[in-house]
């Protein structure tokens, strides 16, 4: 077993290193750390899903509940600095948000950047790259979720959006169980594994060479409590089916 932890930075559940899959949860928690305060300005973005994942949180101890899977949780909002980007992200401190300017990130510094990402950024991949390393041959499933309506934008008709970069037949294989089960599926939509939107999983599958798929929940279903039950039997089952053969099959061809 991984032994569980937790910080205002990360949050390792501790799980069966054997079962096949490391949860990952990059945009899990809207707090600020200790010694950091929100601008007034800013208090608005707390709840939204500018700060973090609505409803992730939740569906990521139910699924490594129910798949004795081991996960990694960022503990402080996205804000702050954003994990499920690279260093040299121009959103990796967003400094807009419908329309108007995040005081959090306004005028800062290199210094104070590159503090963000030593004290923030760096140690959740860290303990995620360690929980990898510990988890033999276990693909990473990396949570996510989004918006109904972004910007202004079109409503966003699917329910799951299942991103992928390189794992074409894997994500494939998870829409079509999900689709049988009633749920509306996407590929690579809202947005794109292939145009780098899932950094953190994809980091983590090269450095390890494993399979890497990340779910976008719409946050309507992911907040909505008489469904994420449903919904977190319906990933494990999936994950189960396709994943955890997809792992053996493709490291006993290697």
């Amino acid at each position: 077993m991984i032994s569980s932890y937790c910080d205002e930075v990360v949050e390792v559940i501790g799980g069966d290193p054997t079962v096949g899959v490391v949860l990952s949860a990059e945009h899990a928690s809207n707090a600020l750390p200790t010694g950091w305060t929100w601008p007034s300005q800013d208090l608005w973005l707390r709840e939204t899903h500018w700060a973090f994942d609505l409803g992730v949180e939740q569906i990521v101890r139910g699924l490594a509940q129910r798949l004795c899977a081991p996960a990694v949780m960022a503990g402080y909002s996205r804000l702050l600095v954003d994990p499920n980007r690279p260093a040299t992200s121009d959103t990796l401190f967003r400094d807009r948000a419908d329309g108007k300017s995040v005081q959090l990130n306004m005028g800062l510094t290199p210094e104070e950047q590159q503090r963000r990402i030593a004290c923030y950024h760096e140690p959740f991949h860290q303990h995620l790259d360690a929980v990898m390393g510990a988890s033999p041959g276990a693909a990473i499933v990396s949570m996510h979720s989004f918006t109904p309506v972004y910007e202004h934008q079109p409503a966003r008709p699917m329910e799951i959006g299942v991103l992928f970069d390189q794992c074409d037949a894997h994500a494939h294989q998870i829409a079509v169980h999900l689709r049988n089960r009633g749920w509306r599926v996407a590929l690579n939509e809202p947005y794109s594994g292939k145009d780098g939107l899932m950094y953190s999983a994809d980091r983590h599958a090269q450095t390890h060479q494993r399979v890497a798929i990340e779910f976008e929940i719409r946050q309507d279903v992911a907040t909505d409590g008489s469904r994420t039950e449903g919904l977190i039997e319906d990933l494990s089952d999936v994950i189960r089916a396709v994943l955890r053969p997809g792992i053996r099959q493709r490291y006993e061809s290697s």
